[in-house]
């Protein structure tokens, strides 16, 4: 079972490499793009040593940057390894997905080679995945990041801060890192060879003939997407040239792409993205249409290509397409915010989804029901509104010395000390806690408790509307948030999803049943999301204590 911390760490991670991949694209040449992965490793992926090592054209690799420590960037920058003591390496060992493992007890027979390295000896580990001073861990950079490419380069790490050899998660971010590395350094050579060419065009123009030529070539064959686009002038805009990569990307032929603009491609909602790209040197991230209709992720960077004399000419896009990187983000925030087991909101979305609808201000004395006659007379000192639904002028400007709209609604709890249901409509929270569970897991093992949890998790998300929300708070505690309920709304919720979880659940040909205890907190904005989980915690162990153990038991 998760740690209440892991999906917090799990997170922030997230975070970390999401920003040093975004760095991988900020770098300005192909040295610092280089240096930029070296310390990315460093940064991001929680490891103390990095080195970036480059394929030469004569096969060979060469140590192009090293990231950690300056005396490992003194011992290896610029050396050489021979391309047979690489491909060597690179068959040995674990095959972790893309990355290659070469654990302690099998590289000592590469330590005479002629591949630069930093590894000193060190005492047997201590438990079963602790790292030894001697792992080697490389992740191999393929062309256009794609796996069983032309191999353009290899990461070696080294030194994990955690002194563990790296799990699932962390394999897969260094193995997603390298992906997005082999791309940057990739689009840093094409940088590179773009930019000279633009060079030569302006500044050579007694070779303008061979200079044409080479841009042709660096446009037309470019693994990624091309366009040159018309600069100023009624057309202003209007694509003039684009390349092969660039028709297959959108399924439209070149002559077709010669009638738009990218402000004719570009989703609808990312029409202002597209808009607020500066023309030299801008950067975007939007989709673009396809000729079926479908839209696809892509990466705009843009070139202005000028004149000494005339100023501008035209403005060169490249682009790039990051489907995969957006699929590949999206996937591992949904891990990051869902439970592994059910597929449900974990805790920290949960708490997430809560603390967006309060805020730190309480309600007013007397709650929704003060008389909707001005807006000021209706605020708080914080500028805050209360019962929007009952405002016969709601959305009109406020009256002269008012307090400005505040776009908050505030979250407010119904009376519970009143026996009567005055019928007012809040956000319910349920808190669900499994009775007789524990005995299925002591007699039955943890394979029959998940899939007893998984069974649970599938009632109580039919059992509740779209929009409410079904969380797995840990063990066999679950939380429903259901908002515009009243005080029987709730109780007849409760009832519903107490019912819907009693009947037997077949587990390996045998059925099991399990009851549940439900506790009804309210929210209410001046209330932390922890103190509305406290509460409804503990009006459920209240509920669980008024009820015999065989009541428990049978619902």
């Amino acid at each position: 079972m998760e740690t209440e911390s892991e999906p917090y760490i799990r997170l922030a991670t997230l975070r970390q490499l999401h920003q040093v991949v975004a760095d991988l694209n900020t770098a300005r040449s192909l040295a610092d793009t280089l240096q930029t992965v070296a310390d990315g490793v460093i940064a991001g992926l929680g490891y103390e040593l990095s080195a970036v090592n480059l394929v030469q054209p004569d096969g060979d690799l060469v140590v192009a940057a090293v990231g950690g420590s300056a005396g490992a960037e003194a011992l290896m920058a610029g050396r050489v390894g021979s391309r047979t003591s690489w491909d060597r390496r690179l068959s040995m060992g674990d095959r972790w997905g893309d990355l290659r493992f070469i654990p302690y007890t099998e590289g000592w027979v590469l330590d005479d080679d002629d591949v630069p390295q930093w590894h000193t000896p060190g005492p047997a580990p201590r438990f079963a995945d602790e790292w030894h001073p001697m792992d080697r861990l490389f992740a191999p950079l393929y062309a256009a990041g794609a796996s069983g490419g032309e191999l353009i380069g290899v990461i070696s790490v080294d030194r994990p801060r955690n002194g563990r050899r790296p799990g699932a998660w962390g394999r897969e971010a260094l193995q997603m890192y390298a992906f997005h590395a082999a791309i940057a350094i990739g689009n840093a050579r094409l940088r590179a060879n773009m930019q000279r060419a633009l060079l030569r065009l302006e500044r050579e123009q007694q070779a303008l003939r061979a200079s044409e030529e080479s841009f042709r070539q660096a446009f037309e064959y470019a693994p990624s997407g091309m366009a040159i686009a018309e600069m100023g002038g009624d057309q202003h805009g209007r694509l003039l040239r684009t390349n092969d990569a660039l028709c297959r990307l959108l399924g439209r032929p070149a002559s077709a792409m010669r009638r738009y603009s990218f402000s004719d491609l570009v989703h609808p909602e990312d029409i202002g993205t597209l808009l607020r790209t500066s023309a030299e040197g801008g950067r975007s991230e939007l989709r673009l249409a396809r000729r079926d209709g479908s839209y696809v992720w892509v990466s705009l960077r843009n070139s202005v290509v000028a004149d000494a004399a005339d100023g501008p000419r035209f403005l060169l896009t490249h682009v790039e397409d990051i489907e995969e990187r957006k699929r590949h983000e999206l996937q591992l925030a949904h891990r990051a915010s869902h439970d592994s087991l059910t597929g449900l909101p974990n805790s920290a979305e949960l708490r997430a989804r809560l603390g967006s609808r309060l805020c730190g201000t309480p309600p007013l004395p007397g709650g929704a029901e003060a008389e909707p006659v001005a807006v000021s007379a209706q605020a708080d000192p914080g500028g805050h509104l209360y019962g929007f639904d009952e405002f016969e002028s709601f959305g009109s400007p406020p009256a002269p010395g008012g307090v400005p709209f505040d776009s908050h609604v505030h979250t407010i709890p119904p009376n519970e000390e009143s026996d009567i249901d005055d019928g007012h409509k809040g956000l319910a929270v349920l808190f669900c806690d499994l009775d007789g569970f524990k005995s299925i897991n002591d007699r039955f093992g943890h394979h029959a408790g998940d899939a007893v949890l998984i069974e649970v998790a599938r009632r109580l998300t039919n059992g509740v509307r779209d929009g409410d929300t079904v969380a797995r708070l840990g063990g066999d505690e679950f939380v429903v948030l259901a908002d515009g309920l009243g005080r029987a709304d709730a109780q007849d919720l409760a009832v519903r999803l107490r019912n819907a979880i009693i009947p037997p659940i077949r587990v390996d040909g045998r059925a099991v049943r399990v009851g549940a205890s439900f506790g009804i907190g309210w929210a209410g904005c001046g209330m932390s999301a922890e103190e509305v989980l406290h509460s409804a915690d503990q009006r459920m162990y209240v509920e669980k204590r008024s009820r015999s153990k065989e009541r428990r038991r049978a619902g």
